[in-house]
């Protein structure tokens, strides 16, 4: 087994602190397949076996907290690996509400719905 502090290279908290549980990511897909192609090195860091299965994981929009649980890594050590490749150019990430304006807008009624059913837990 592999230490967190080894993956993320000693650093204990992630650069940006703007990403959430869900935060939606996304593969950058011409930067990433380049990256990729060039083999372990992108940029000035190289990319480390996690970066390559979180670029592959983000073919289609996911998640930080599926991510995080994909890999099987603390959602902190996930967020300083989301942040090297977006940073890199590699990854975009977008606020959830954003995703759902550009799916036809949020479902007042099904918020609601949501609400109150918890609610009444």
């Amino acid at each position: 087994m592999v230490r967190p502090y080894t993956i993320t290279r000693g650093r204990t908290a992630p650069e940006r602190d703007d990403l959430t549980l869900i935060t939606v990511l996304t593969t950058a897909e011409d930067e990433a397949e380049a990256a990729l192609a060039r083999g372990s090195r992108a940029g000035a860091r190289g990319l480390q076996p996690e970066h390559r299965l979180i670029l592959d994981r983000c073919r289609r929009p996911a998640a930080v907290a599926e991510i995080a649980a994909g890999l099987d890594l603390p959602v902190s050590v996930t967020k300083i690996l989301l942040g090297d490749l977006i940073a890199q150019g590699l990854l975009k990430a977008r606020a959830p509400l954003s995703v759902a304006r550009a799916a036809g807008g949020v479902d007042l009624g099904l918020l609601t719905a949501v609400r109150e059913g918890l609610r009444r837990l």
